[in-house]
């Protein structure tokens, strides 16, 4: 199963984030753990400046923006 964490603290570009994650697994029809992190100091022991990020499989995709649904699909199914 693939784990996918947003790390933001609740604001509009870390909501459309989640939005955007939720949209592209569901266009992929694949099982994913979808974990959101508003706890500021998890964020930053893990390493996150800009918010919001994102990370697929304990890997750090993105910072400090959203990606569209179509690059989060091509991330998931790389």
């Amino acid at each position: 199963m693939t784990k996918i964490e947003i790390l933001g603290t609740g604001c509009a570009k870390c909501k459309r984030l989640h939005a955007n994650v939720q949209e592209a697994v569901n266009d992929l029809k694949i099982t994913a753990d979808v974990i959101k992190v508003e706890d500021l100091d998890a964020i930053v022991e893990r390493g996150i400046m800009l918010t919001p990020g994102l990370f697929i499989n304990g890997e750090l995709r993105a910072e400090g923006r959203v990606p569209c649904v179509d690059e989060i699909k091509a991330m998931l199914t790389e």
